[in-house]
């Protein structure tokens, strides 16, 4: 992965949304989500399932978020992903996070057609502690 992409997408500044929250400490989306609020991010857990994540309002697709995200850091299954990227476009979100496995080719291809930068198979947890 480009390390100037990564650098961009890490940056202090960044608002994110993690698609695929759970409330379940044991799962790789409430670590991706408490790591990124406990080392100062504004993010927000998207969850079409949960109504809250550690005391925080879940919303529940990203076109319920108050503001639209810088990142889009995705961790749910490849065919989740696909739609996800779509509505990413949609959107006009321009970049994404496919954490280990979330991604698909079919979302890496879209992402590149459809000019969304897209980061993949790096950990964001990994990559935010050593750029």
């Amino acid at each position: 992965m480009d390390t100037n992409l990564i650098k961009d997408f890490i940056r202090k500044e960044n608002v994110f949304a993690v698609i695929g929250v759970s409330r379940d400490p044991a799962k790789y989306g409430h670590q991706v989500y408490k790591d990124l609020k406990e080392a100062g991010y504004v993010v927000y857990p998207v969850n079409p399932n949960i109504d809250k994540v550690l005391g925080d309002p879940c919303y529940h697709s990203l076109s319920e978020l108050p503001e639209k995200p810088d990142i889009v850091d995705i961790v749910v299954p490849p065919k989740v992903t696909e739609k996800i990227v779509e509505e990413c476009k949609e959107l006009g979100i321009e970049r994404v996070w496919l954490q280990p496995g979330s991604e698909s080719e079919h979302a890496i291809n879209f992402c590149r057609k459809n000019d969304i930068k897209v980061v993949h198979d790096v950990c964001v947890m990994i990559k935010r502690r050593n750029p």
